[in-house]
């Protein structure tokens, strides 16, 4: 990858932004390095959902292309349809990246092919998803490649909730539990508690309640009050409880909703979902006995 790749923290976006153009001058002197870069600057805007000036910036890009910058052509495809996915264009988005998919394919590009196939499996209908998730997932296996490999903890994670949408619950645990193996091995502390996470939605969905809250309780005890991913942990523990008619889901529904509430994207796109939750904060259960003798609030050391 380009050396600008490096300066990447995709949760802050504009802040990104800010520092890849402060280095066009710099890239300047390397056309397919420059282009490049347009496409990463086009990402940032993409992600702030400025589709207009994602669009704006690539067209710039294209008119920089040419036959002697095969990464530059994977990467203007990938944000291109990147670009047109993340605004509901799934149709305009699919070509591009099947067209990214096999610019990768012939340059020996893996890192770039699995990511162009990552993609087609969230853009895709879901009964053309697995055929992508697997593809993906497979290349990534067999690389030699490192960077390549590096995808199989978001390919798991990803292919996880592909079967858990289709209601394969022992199948999408079992995947979450292949990226909780990889994310260990990746060592990366958030992305470990998110595999947990995933690993204890499922179980609950699984009628395995009492697992499924030695795993939040655990995550509980691991996140610092208002840490971004904590509202979750808040949510599906209250689900777990409320599940058992335990009068603490209240309580747990009102700390979801007290996080959860100034999520900007929940705000838009679920406000039924923080509805409910701020609803259950009020609700009162008699409590009825557990299904074990107690609700174990167990931290492995």
């Amino acid at each position: 990858m380009a050396d600008f790749d490096q300066y990447w923290n995709y949760d802050y976006p504009s802040e990104t932004y800010l520092k890849f153009e402060s280095l066009l001058a710099h890239y300047e002197v390397e056309p397919a390095h420059y282009a490049e870069l347009l496409s990463q600057l086009a990402r940032c805007q993409s992600l702030q959902a400025k589709f207009e000036e994602a669009h704006a910036l690539l067209d710039q890009m294209a008119e920089r292309l040419d036959a002697t910058m095969p990464i530059a052509q994977i990467r203007y495809r990938l944000e291109r349809g990147r670009s047109y996915n993340s605004a509901g264009q799934k149709d305009k988005a699919i070509p591009l990246f099947k067209e990214a998919a096999n610019l990768a394919k012939v340059a020996g590009e893996d890192f770039y092919e699995v990511d162009a196939l990552h993609m087609l499996a969230l853009a895709s209908d879901a009964d053309e998803q697995m055929l992508w998730h697997n593809q993906a997932i497979s290349l990534a296996e067999q690389s030699q490649n490192s960077r390549a490999r590096n995808w199989l903890g978001s390919l798991y994670n990803n292919l996880g909730w592909t079967l858990f949408d289709q209601g394969n619950y022992e199948l999408a645990l079992a995947t979450f539990e292949k990226a909780l193996a990889f994310r260990v091995e990746q060592g990366q502390a958030e992305n470990i508690r998110i595999a947990y996470w995933c690993m204890a939605k499922t179980q609950r969905f699984l009628a395995r309640t009492d697992k499924a809250l030695e795993l939040l309780y655990q995550l509980e005890s691991e996140y610092v009050a208002g840490d971004e991913n904590s509202g979750y942990v808040y949510e599906e523990i209250a689900e777990c409880l409320l599940s058992l008619k335990h009068k603490e889901s209240a309580s747990y529904f009102a700390k979801a909703y007290q996080s959860l509430s100034q999520d900007s994207y929940l705000k838009e796109h679920e406000p039924e979902r923080l509805e409910r939750l701020n609803e259950l904060s009020h609700e009162r259960f008699e409590q009825t006995p557990a299904r074990s003798s107690r609700i174990a609030r167990k931290v492995d050391g």
